[in-house]
């Protein structure tokens, strides 16, 4: 059977604690270029719990707070998020539900958790 330590798991999602912005975009980034391409708004210093147990039992996480007062810098449709520290993209994934994003204004995302789960 596979084992990964919870320290090993949470040492990767510590290195997420070093994001400096998280984005919106049209479409999923898979460099860190692409998210200027792809980017519709930004949140400056997201709130990235401390790494934790994963509430199902399945691995461990970190929580990224509701975003009330996000940046919206383009419009369009949001469908992906993406976490950067100013020179590597460190996650991306899909949004729960697409979010509606209008040049100018402010945005909201809800909460959402990023988990490593543990091996099979």
């Amino acid at each position: 059977m596979a084992q990964l330590h919870s320290d090993v798991l949470d040492l990767g999602l510590t290195e997420l604690t070093e994001s400096t912005v998280l984005h919106v975009l049209s479409q999923e980034p898979t460099t860190y270029a692409n998210v200027a391409t792809y980017t519709l708004g930004n949140k400056e210093t997201p709130t990235i719990s401390a790494p934790r147990a994963a509430t199902t039992g399945t691995g461990r996480e970190v929580g990224i707070s509701e975003i009330t007062d996000g940046t919206a810098t383009g419009t369009g449709t949001a469908t992906h998020w993406a976490l950067v520290d100013g020179s590597r993209l460190l996650a991306a994934n899909t949004l729960s539900a697409g979010v509606a994003i209008a040049s100018g204004n402010a945005f909201s995302l809800s909460a959402f958790t990023i988990r490593i789960p543990y091996p099979a």
